[in-house]
Protein backbone atom coordinates (compact mmCIF):
# COMPACT_ATOMS: atom_id res chain seq x y z
CA UNK A 1 0.00 0.00 0.00
CA UNK A 2 1.72 3.09 -1.24
CA UNK A 3 0.36 6.91 0.45
CA UNK A 4 1.70 10.14 -0.92
CA UNK A 5 0.37 12.79 1.23
CA UNK A 6 -1.84 13.36 4.08
CA UNK A 7 -4.83 14.42 1.76
CA UNK A 8 -8.07 13.09 1.34
CA UNK A 9 -7.53 9.59 -0.04
CA UNK A 10 -9.31 7.24 -2.82
CA UNK A 11 -7.91 3.81 -2.58
CA UNK A 12 -7.75 2.13 -6.26
CA UNK A 13 -7.36 -1.57 -6.39
CA UNK A 14 -5.74 -4.01 -9.05
CA UNK A 15 -5.30 -7.62 -8.39
CA UNK A 16 -1.29 -6.84 -8.73
CA UNK A 17 -0.96 -3.48 -6.67
CA UNK A 18 -2.74 -1.54 -4.21
CA UNK A 19 -2.08 2.11 -4.26
CA UNK A 20 -3.33 5.17 -2.48
CA UNK A 21 -4.26 7.85 -4.65
CA UNK A 22 -4.09 11.53 -3.20
CA UNK A 23 -6.66 14.75 -4.13
CA UNK A 24 -3.12 16.54 -5.04
CA UNK A 25 -1.09 17.67 -8.26
CA UNK A 26 1.49 14.96 -8.56
CA UNK A 27 1.67 12.54 -11.00
CA UNK A 28 2.58 9.72 -12.36
CA UNK A 29 5.81 9.55 -14.88
CA UNK A 30 7.55 7.23 -16.71
CA UNK A 31 11.08 6.36 -17.85
CA UNK A 32 12.70 2.97 -19.04
CA UNK A 33 16.55 1.73 -19.80
CA UNK A 34 18.46 4.74 -18.01
CA UNK A 35 21.42 2.53 -17.27
CA UNK A 36 23.44 4.89 -15.17
CA UNK A 37 26.59 4.01 -14.78
CA UNK A 38 26.70 2.10 -18.02
CA UNK A 39 29.98 3.30 -19.87
CA UNK A 40 30.09 0.75 -22.93
CA UNK A 41 26.26 1.77 -23.56
CA UNK A 42 26.77 5.35 -23.62
CA UNK A 43 30.03 4.36 -25.86
CA UNK A 44 28.61 1.99 -27.62
CA UNK A 45 25.72 0.38 -27.78
CA UNK A 46 23.15 3.43 -27.54
CA UNK A 47 26.10 5.74 -28.91
CA UNK A 48 24.30 8.52 -26.16
CA UNK A 49 26.94 10.86 -26.97
CA UNK A 50 28.33 11.74 -23.26
CA UNK A 51 32.27 12.08 -22.56
CA UNK A 52 31.70 9.83 -20.11
CA UNK A 53 29.62 7.96 -17.66
CA UNK A 54 29.81 10.61 -14.92
CA UNK A 55 28.81 13.12 -17.47
CA UNK A 56 25.95 10.91 -18.51
CA UNK A 57 24.88 9.86 -14.79
CA UNK A 58 24.88 14.17 -14.14
CA UNK A 59 22.64 14.87 -17.46
CA UNK A 60 19.78 12.49 -16.42
CA UNK A 61 20.05 13.11 -13.22
CA UNK A 62 19.55 16.69 -13.70
CA UNK A 63 16.45 16.08 -16.16
CA UNK A 64 15.01 14.17 -14.09
CA UNK A 65 14.88 16.94 -11.08
CA UNK A 66 13.91 19.64 -13.60
CA UNK A 67 10.93 17.70 -13.85
CA UNK A 68 9.96 16.04 -10.73
CA UNK A 69 8.25 16.93 -7.96
CA UNK A 70 8.21 15.81 -4.16
CA UNK A 71 5.27 14.41 -4.51
CA UNK A 72 5.25 12.88 -8.19
CA UNK A 73 5.37 9.03 -8.28
CA UNK A 74 8.14 7.69 -11.12
CA UNK A 75 7.61 4.21 -12.88
CA UNK A 76 11.40 3.38 -14.09
CA UNK A 77 10.48 0.18 -16.31
CA UNK A 78 13.85 -1.62 -15.61
CA UNK A 79 17.74 -1.24 -16.35
CA UNK A 80 17.56 1.82 -13.90
CA UNK A 81 21.37 0.96 -13.21
CA UNK A 82 24.60 -0.62 -15.10
CA UNK A 83 26.74 -1.34 -11.71
CA UNK A 84 26.85 -3.97 -8.90
CA UNK A 85 28.03 -1.42 -6.44
CA UNK A 86 25.38 -0.57 -3.72
CA UNK A 87 27.21 2.67 -2.76
CA UNK A 88 27.14 4.08 -6.49
CA UNK A 89 23.24 3.21 -6.70
CA UNK A 90 22.34 4.77 -3.67
CA UNK A 91 24.44 8.07 -4.29
CA UNK A 92 22.48 8.36 -7.37
CA UNK A 93 19.26 7.56 -5.47
CA UNK A 94 19.61 10.29 -2.79
CA UNK A 95 20.11 12.58 -5.84
CA UNK A 96 16.96 11.86 -7.36
CA UNK A 97 13.52 14.06 -6.60
CA UNK A 98 10.20 12.06 -6.47
CA UNK A 99 8.74 8.96 -5.08
CA UNK A 100 10.25 5.93 -7.13
CA UNK A 101 8.97 2.69 -8.18
CA UNK A 102 10.98 -0.26 -10.03
CA UNK A 103 9.85 -2.37 -13.15
CA UNK A 104 12.59 -5.07 -12.68
CA UNK A 105 14.51 -5.52 -15.90
CA UNK A 106 17.21 -7.98 -17.09
CA UNK A 107 19.66 -5.85 -15.70
CA UNK A 108 18.33 -5.00 -12.84
CA UNK A 109 19.60 -7.94 -10.37
CA UNK A 110 22.86 -7.40 -10.57
CA UNK A 111 22.12 -4.74 -8.18
CA UNK A 112 19.00 -5.59 -6.57
CA UNK A 113 20.29 -8.48 -4.54
CA UNK A 114 23.50 -6.66 -3.53
CA UNK A 115 24.10 -6.45 0.43
CA UNK A 116 24.22 -2.71 1.22
CA UNK A 117 21.84 -1.52 -1.52
CA UNK A 118 19.01 1.39 0.35
CA UNK A 119 15.75 -0.57 -0.83
CA UNK A 120 13.61 2.45 1.36
CA UNK A 121 14.16 4.51 -1.62
CA UNK A 122 11.94 2.47 -3.70
CA UNK A 123 8.15 2.95 -2.96
CA UNK A 124 7.61 -0.75 -4.40
CA UNK A 125 9.66 -3.17 -6.55
CA UNK A 126 7.95 -5.87 -8.85
CA UNK A 127 8.43 -7.56 -12.55
CA UNK A 128 4.94 -6.29 -13.41
CA UNK A 129 2.11 -3.95 -12.81
CA UNK A 130 -0.98 -2.56 -13.24
CA UNK A 131 -1.91 0.99 -13.03
CA UNK A 132 -4.68 3.66 -13.21
CA UNK A 133 -3.79 6.73 -14.72
CA UNK A 134 -6.25 9.05 -14.95
CA UNK A 135 -9.05 7.24 -15.53
CA UNK A 136 -6.38 5.12 -18.03
CA UNK A 137 -5.00 1.66 -17.41
CA UNK A 138 -1.28 1.25 -17.83
CA UNK A 139 0.35 -2.44 -18.54
CA UNK A 140 4.05 -2.22 -16.84
CA UNK A 141 6.58 -4.09 -18.10
CA UNK A 142 9.98 -3.83 -18.95
CA UNK A 143 9.27 -6.52 -21.38
CA UNK A 144 7.28 -5.81 -24.83
CA UNK A 145 3.70 -7.75 -24.41
CA UNK A 146 2.31 -8.16 -27.84
CA UNK A 147 -0.86 -9.60 -26.60
CA UNK A 148 -1.44 -8.21 -22.72
CA UNK A 149 -4.03 -7.54 -20.10
CA UNK A 150 -7.31 -5.22 -20.77
CA UNK A 151 -6.51 -4.63 -24.64
CA UNK A 152 -9.73 -4.87 -26.26
CA UNK A 153 -11.42 -2.41 -23.77
CA UNK A 154 -12.16 0.96 -25.12
CA UNK A 155 -13.77 4.00 -23.93
CA UNK A 156 -17.11 4.94 -24.24
CA UNK A 157 -15.96 7.39 -26.98
CA UNK A 158 -13.94 4.38 -28.69
CA UNK A 159 -10.52 6.10 -27.64
CA UNK A 160 -8.05 3.45 -26.10
CA UNK A 161 -9.02 2.80 -22.01
CA UNK A 162 -5.13 0.42 -21.50
CA UNK A 163 -1.78 1.34 -23.02
CA UNK A 164 1.06 -1.30 -22.90
CA UNK A 165 4.31 0.56 -21.32
CA UNK A 166 7.69 -1.22 -21.73
CA UNK A 167 11.56 -0.41 -22.52
CA UNK A 168 14.16 -3.64 -23.47
CA UNK A 169 14.79 -3.10 -26.72
CA UNK A 170 15.91 0.67 -26.47
CA UNK A 171 16.23 1.93 -30.72
CA UNK A 172 16.66 -0.97 -31.88
CA UNK A 173 15.14 -3.11 -35.05
CA UNK A 174 13.92 -4.79 -32.31
CA UNK A 175 11.36 -1.37 -31.97
CA UNK A 176 11.08 -1.60 -35.44
CA UNK A 177 9.54 -4.96 -35.82
CA UNK A 178 7.59 -3.90 -32.76
CA UNK A 179 5.70 -0.54 -35.16
CA UNK A 180 5.50 -3.00 -37.97
CA UNK A 181 3.47 -5.76 -35.58
CA UNK A 182 1.65 -2.72 -34.43
CA UNK A 183 0.56 -1.66 -37.55
CA UNK A 184 -0.69 -5.17 -38.63
CA UNK A 185 -2.21 -5.65 -35.71
CA UNK A 186 -4.62 -2.38 -35.77
CA UNK A 187 -5.49 -3.24 -39.59
CA UNK A 188 -6.44 -6.66 -38.55
CA UNK A 189 -10.38 -6.88 -38.71
CA UNK A 190 -12.10 -9.12 -36.16
CA UNK A 191 -15.88 -9.38 -35.65
CA UNK A 192 -16.40 -8.53 -31.50
CA UNK A 193 -18.59 -10.08 -28.86
CA UNK A 194 -21.63 -7.72 -30.89
CA UNK A 195 -21.40 -9.63 -34.09
CA UNK A 196 -19.54 -6.49 -35.58
CA UNK A 197 -16.91 -5.76 -37.49
CA UNK A 198 -14.22 -4.06 -35.82
CA UNK A 199 -10.44 -4.17 -35.89
CA UNK A 200 -7.57 -4.80 -32.78
CA UNK A 201 -6.53 -2.02 -30.51
CA UNK A 202 -2.91 -2.22 -30.10
CA UNK A 203 -1.21 0.57 -27.73
CA UNK A 204 2.15 0.20 -26.90
CA UNK A 205 4.91 2.55 -26.07
CA UNK A 206 8.15 2.05 -25.50
CA UNK A 207 9.44 4.87 -22.93
CA UNK A 208 13.11 4.54 -23.70
CA UNK A 209 14.99 7.17 -22.26
CA UNK A 210 16.84 8.63 -25.62
CA UNK A 211 13.12 9.48 -27.04
CA UNK A 212 11.89 11.52 -23.87
CA UNK A 213 15.91 13.23 -23.78
CA UNK A 214 15.74 11.38 -20.54
CA UNK A 215 12.63 13.32 -18.68
CA UNK A 216 10.11 11.06 -16.94
CA UNK A 217 6.97 12.08 -18.61
CA UNK A 218 3.04 11.50 -18.27
CA UNK A 219 0.83 9.00 -20.00
CA UNK A 220 -0.48 11.79 -21.58
CA UNK A 221 3.05 13.08 -23.09
CA UNK A 222 4.31 9.53 -23.91
CA UNK A 223 0.92 9.03 -25.92
CA UNK A 224 1.87 12.33 -28.07
CA UNK A 225 5.98 11.48 -28.75
CA UNK A 226 5.30 8.11 -29.25
CA UNK A 227 2.19 8.54 -32.42
CA UNK A 228 4.79 11.01 -33.71
CA UNK A 229 7.54 8.40 -33.50
CA UNK A 230 5.90 5.77 -34.92
CA UNK A 231 4.04 7.94 -37.68
CA UNK A 232 7.93 8.98 -38.71
CA UNK A 233 8.92 5.17 -38.70
CA UNK A 234 6.04 4.03 -40.94
CA UNK A 235 6.90 6.78 -43.51
CA UNK A 236 10.44 5.33 -43.73
CA UNK A 237 9.39 1.78 -43.75
CA UNK A 238 7.31 2.71 -46.89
Amino acid sequence: MILCHSFPITLIKTSILTIICVKCNCMKLYISDLHFYHDLLNMQLDKRGFASGEEMNAYIIEKWNNKVRGGDMIIVLGDMFGTREPNLVNAVLRKLNGRICLIEGNHDAMWLNRTGFDTSRFEWIKPYAELEDHGRTVIASHYPMMCYNHQYQLKTDGSPQTYMLYGHVHNTHDERLITRFMQQTKATEITDKNGLKATIPCNMINCFCMFSDYTPLSLKEWIAIDEKRRAKLIQEDL
